[in-house]
C-alpha cells in the first residue's frame, strides 16, 4: 500500500498526457502535422486544449513535455537553477553535426559562440546590408516574368544565397547550386524519423550532410594553400576565422589555440540552414500580414519612398539607412511576436 501511496504521490507531479503507441508513441502523428497544411501548431494545439499548457507527450522515442505558457518557458529559457541544457532530437544533432552550436555543451559553447561572434559584428552587417539588397533586387527583376510567385521559395533561395556569400564567399555557380539543393535536403530531413535506410528522407538528408562537408572542406584547404602563397583572399566569415587561427590566439575558456576543422564545418552549417531558414520563414509572415493590412503596408511604404528620395537611385542601403526606419523596425518586430519563426526551444531537464 505504501508503494502505491508513493506512486500516486509521484504521478500527481507528472504532467497530463499520453504516451502513444508502444516504441513509436505518437511520432506518427508529429509528422503528420508537420506534413500538414496546418503545421506543428496543430499537434500542440490539440493537446493543449486536452490537457493545458503543460502536457507530456512521446516522440522520437523519448518523454517530450511540452511547456507553452508565458512564466514556465521563461524560467527554462532563462535556467538560472541550472537544471536544464540544450539537447535537440536525434535526427537534428546527426544532420548539423555534434561539434555544432545546437549541439554544445555549455562550455564549449561558450568557447563557439566567441569565436563565431564575428559574423555579428557592426562591420559585418554594414557589409551585409548591402549584399542582401543586391540579391533581393537580383531576385526581384527575375519576377516579372512568372505567373506565380512562391514567396517561401523565392525567400529561402535569396537567404541561402545571401549566407554563402556571407561565410564563404561562394555567390554563383556550381558549388552554390549543390549548396542551395542539399542544403534544402537536410532542413527536410530534420525532423523526419532517423531511419538511416536508403530511400528516407533522413538517410538523403545524411547523405547531403556529406556533400556539403566535402564541399566546406575544399574550400578550408583551397583557403588555407592561398594564405601560404600569399595570394588574395576573401574577406570573409570564413577567412576571419583561418585568420584567427593563424595567429595562434589562446582561449582560456577551453584552453585551446584554435578551432578544428570539424568545428568549423559544422557551424557553418548551421549557421547556413539558421540563417537561411529563420530569415526566410520572417520574411514570408511579413508579407502575409502586410497583405492583410493594407494601412501598414502604406505607411510601410510612404516611409521607404521618403528615405529614397534622400538617397542615390544607384546606392544601396547602409546602416544608418536602417536606423531611419522605425516604422519598417515596428513590422518587423510585429511579425515575429505574432508568428514564431522558430517552433520550439528543447531543453533536457538535468534534475526532476
Amino acid at each position: 500500500m505504501r508503494k502505491c501511496r508513493n506512486q500516486e504521490s509521484a504521478a500527481d507531479h507528472i504532467p497530463p498526457g499520453s504516451r502513444g503507441l508502444p516504441f513509436v508513441g505518437e511520432t506518427l502523428q508529429f509528422m503528420a502535422a508537420i506534413n500538414s497544411g496546418k503545421g506543428f501548431y496543430d499537434f500542440v494545439l490539440i493537446r493543449r486544449l486536452r490537457y493545458g499548457n503543460c502536457f507530456r507527450t512521446n516522440i522520437f522515442g523519448e518523454t517530450h513535455v511540452f511547456v507553452s505558457s508565458t512564466e514556465s518557458a521563461k524560467a527554462i529559457l532563462n535556467n538560472e537553477s541550472g537544471k536544464f541544457t540544450k539537447r535537440y532530437i536525434k535526427s537534428i544533432a546527426e544532420l548539423v553535426g555534434h561539434q555544432s552550436l545546437l549541439c554544445a555543451s555549455h562550455q564549449h559553447h561558450k568557447l563557439l559562440r566567441g569565436r563565431l561572434s564575428n559574423l555579428f559584428s557592426m562591420p559585418s552587417l554594414s557589409l551585409f546590408i548591402k549584399q542582401f539588397d543586391q540579391l533581393v533586387v537580383d531576385n526581384l527583376s527575375s519576377w516579372e516574368h512568372k505567373t506565380t510567385v512562391l514567396v517561401l521559395d523565392e525567400a529561402l533561395e535569396i537567404t541561402c544565397k545571401a549566407m554563402c556569400k556571407m561565410l564563404m564567399s561562394i555567390e554563383s555557380g556550381y558549388k552554390l547550386e549543390v549548396l542551395q539543393k542539399e542544403v534544402a535536403r537536410v532542413c527536410k530531413a530534420m525532423l523526419a524519423l532517423p531511419l538511416r535506410v536508403p530511400g528516407t528522407r533522413f538517410y538523403k538528408g545524411l547523405q547531403a550532410r556529406k556533400r556539403i562537408m566535402s564541399i566546406i572542406d575544399k574550400e578550408i584547404s583551397e583557403r588555407r594553400r592561398r594564405r601560404r602563397l600569399g595570394a588574395e583572399y576573401h574577406e570573409d566569415f570564413l577567412e576571419r576565422l583561418l585568420a584567427e587561427d593563424d595567429k595562434g590566439i589562446c582561449y582560456e575558456a577551453a584552453n585551446r589555440q584554435m578551432l578544428l576543422d570539424s568545428e568549423i564545418k559544422d557551424n557553418i552549417l548551421t549557421m547556413i540552414i539558421a540563417g537561411q531558414d529563420t530569415t526566410a520563414s520572417a520574411i514570408t509572415w511579413m508579407v502575409k500580414y502586410l497583405d492583410e493590412n493594407q494601412e501598414v503596408l502604406h505607411v510601410l511604404r510612404n516611409e521607404q519612398l521618403q528615405l529614397a528620395r534622400k538617397t542615390r537611385a544607384d546606392t544601396f542601403p547602409t546602416l544608418e539607412d536602417l536606423n531611419d526606419m522605425p516604422y519598417a523596425s515596428k513590422v518587423v518586430k510585429e511579425s515575429l511576436r505574432m508568428a514564431s519563426i522558430v517552433p520550439w526551444f528543447p531543453r533536457l531537464a538535468l534534475h526532476d
